[in-house]
């Protein structure tokens, strides 16, 4: 796909993301990392990932993607997002570039070969600003077999969510918050546009798991965790992971404390409430094993970032039969 289009003669506009920045010749969009160099956009983290490390799967989180598995994980800098709870905040935060790291996308799936991963993750930091890059890795991974994950929060194009279509395989969307408020004075987005991602993620073939960071006082209101739930059921389905995340203090929050287990608990009865069928606490400790919704087996067994798929059977529960969304190995 073509990444930008002509406004006029002095200005083009990005099309990554729902903020479709117009730039001047030698100027950067909110993200800090694409500019307009000689009326072209120019991706300037291209070659150049921030981080590389191998993760389990269930780190995205993505619990029913294949389980027990490791991803190739990296991530660049900048970011089209300003959340002041950031827990990457180093890297997402800064559009300093280290110029004298360099990995092509063939040295990335080459990585991803030797190490024997099944899938390559574009996280760490928000991978649709970086999308060239990670566009040209996923196209060779998938001429691979190797499969592709993004961990976003959502802010894609309408241009890019058709595009994706073509080579990814998973996401994890981040729902911040159900206030148009606060997506808008704090985190200078807009909720609207993170909602028509999600239902454009969940009506294509690209498999959906969506991730909550709880916060006290700001989005673990009954109402709000309420709100985000109907919205989850009735508009993306109740068969899609919901994972709820404490909370704990780190880059501009430092003050705010952690989330509590009581909260945690709240929100997923919460979430049950509405019939979805799958969902999970993380960054804290409990049972995250996966359960049966009909008969109550245990289909896969988690302790940790660590997995064994028990009793899923051609997507379908070893036990009664019942059938179980997700990937599977």
């Amino acid at each position: 796909m073509k990444y930008y289009h002509y406004k006029d003669e002095n200005h083009i506009t990005c099309v990554l993301c729902k903020h479709y920045c117009t730039l001047k010749e030698s100027k950067h969009g909110i993200c800090g990392v694409n500019f307009n160099i000689d009326s072209k956009l120019v991706n300037k983290t291209y070659n150049h990932p921030s981080a590389i490390h191998i993760d389990p799967i269930q780190k995205k989180p993505l619990y029913h993607f294949l389980p027990s598995s490791r991803s190739l994980s990296i991530g660049t800098v900048g970011c089209n997002f300003r959340c002041p709870f950031c827990q990457n905040s180093s890297i997402s935060q800064t559009s300093t570039i280290d110029e004298s790291v360099v990995y092509t996308p063939e040295d990335i799936v080459k990585l991803a070969l030797e190490n024997k991963t099944q899938s390559i993750s574009y996280t760490y930091n928000e991978p649709t600003i970086w999308y060239p890059y990670a566009r040209d890795i996923g196209v060779l991974a998938k001429e691979q077999g190797i499969k592709n994950v993004f961990v976003s929060s959502g802010y894609e194009s309408k241009e890019v969510l058709e595009d994706m279509k073509s080579w990814l395989d998973a996401a994890n969307i981040d729902l911040k918050s159900f206030s148009h408020d606060y997506y808008k004075k704090v985190l200078k987005t807009n909720l609207d546009g993170v909602l028509e991602s999600l239902i454009a993620f969940a009506k294509s073939d690209i498999w959906l798991e969506i991730t909550t960071l709880l916060i006290p006082g700001v989005n673990d209101s009954d109402e709000e965790i309420n709100q985000m739930a109907e919205f989850i059921s009735s508009k993306l389905g109740i068969d899609v992971p919901w994972h709820f995340s404490a909370f704990h203090p780190d880059y501009k929050m430092l003050d705010t404390p952690a989330t509590t287990m009581e909260t945690m608990i709240r929100a997923r009865e919460i979430a049950l409430s509405y019939a979805i069928k799958y969902v999970y606490l993380g960054n804290i400790q409990n049972d995250s094993s996966t359960y049966c919704p009909k008969c109550k087996s245990k289909l896969v067994d988690r302790a940790g970032f660590h997995s064994h798929k028990e009793s899923i059977v051609n997507s379908k529960c070893a036990s009664c039969g019942e059938f179980i969304k997700g990937v599977w190995l």
